[in-house]
């Protein structure tokens, strides 16, 4: 069965993220076509990168980038749930997706934005970092507002039901490529 990870991309204290990658894991565990496992970058307690080396040399030698590479490694492909922020995705995720290169490899990744635009500018700008970390995103995005997904002052997720077609046509997509590309890894 695969493996996939719901990464959340936030680590603001007053963050909403952990609630949309909650509602990920949710929908996506009444699937059951693959194993999903809620991620959280907030738990890994990463530092700003501070490994001596380029990740690409795979000689991480800071005991949280080897615990973080663990972590990365297991999975066939990933959910990313993302806030945008100024245009992009948060400084946090970008540090996280960052530390590791190898363990991001030939894996599937989707993703979930949410914003003032729905998202759609962190999740675009997302598809190039992901591009040079040799994964394969989906075409398919969730694409959450602030003022109509979210509640009291945007500190509350509710999303609409119209949101539950474009996450299921999205796993659905990132399963059918976490599956082709699982033996370009063996």
């Amino acid at each position: 069965m695969l493996k996939i990870a719901i990464i959340t991309g936030s680590t603001r204290p007053t963050r909403v993220n952990d609630q949309v990658a909650k509602w990920v894991l949710e929908q996506a565990q009444k699937r059951g076509d693959a194993e999903y496992t809620l991620v959280d970058i907030k738990d890994a307690n990463l530092p700003l990168l501070d490994e001596p080396l380029p990740a690409g040399y795979g000689q991480y030698q800071n005991a949280h980038t080897k615990a973080w590479a663990d972590i990365i490694r297991q999975y066939d492909g990933y959910v990313i749930v993302t806030p945008e922020h100024n245009h992009s995705t948060s400084a946090a995720l970008k540090n996280a997706l960052d530390y590791v290169y190898a363990e991001w490899n030939n894996k599937a990744v989707g993703f979930v934005g949410y914003g003032s635009a729905q998202g759609v500018r962190a999740v675009e700008h997302l598809r190039q970092i992901v591009g040079e970390l040799q994964m394969a995103d989906v075409r398919t995005a969730v694409q959450l507002s602030l003022f109509t997904d979210f509640t009291d002052n945007a500190s509350v997720f509710k999303p609409a039901d119209l949101h539950l077609e474009s996450l299921d046509t999205m796993l659905t997509q990132l399963n059918a490529w976490a599956g082709a590309l699982k033996p370009l890894r063996q």
